[in-house]
């Protein structure tokens, strides 16, 4: 997590966690032998516009393991998961600057850009 999110120390991290799970913040994570290659930290949500979904708010893949499909992997469960719980659709944000990532997620994964995200910092 700390390559994806390297802002966070992990107090910060450990008492962010502790608010999101009675929120349903689940964290999911894809081992090779006995070593963590990648996360997901998802959350089952119900709005207007998407109905029942699954929101991904991390996905990361450690960076010396990336290209060896262990994303997809995770990908893969995640979209089974969300059909399990009767979710329409999976969504998620992603930072302009990772282009990669963007990549990833519309040619091998399928995924449509459809909006802009909006943040105000206050």
């Amino acid at each position: 997590m700390n390559q994806l999110r390297p802002d966070l120390t992990l107090a910060s991290y450990r008492d962010l966690v502790a608010k999101m799970r009675p929120q349903g913040y689940e964290l999911h994570a894809l081992y090779a032998d006995d070593d963590i290659v990648s996360l997901a930290g998802i959350e089952v949500r119900v709005n207007l516009y998407l109905g029942k979904h699954i929101f991904i708010y991390d996905l990361v893949t450690c960076a010396n393991q990336r290209s060896s499909g262990y994303g997809e992997m995770l990908l893969d469960f995640v979209h089974e998961y969300a059909r399990d719980q009767g979710a329409t659709c999976v969504a998620l944000e992603s930072g302009l600057a990772r282009t990669d990532a963007h990549r990833f997620y519309t040619d091998k994964m399928g995924y449509a850009i459809t909006s802009y995200s909006f943040r105000k910092q206050l």
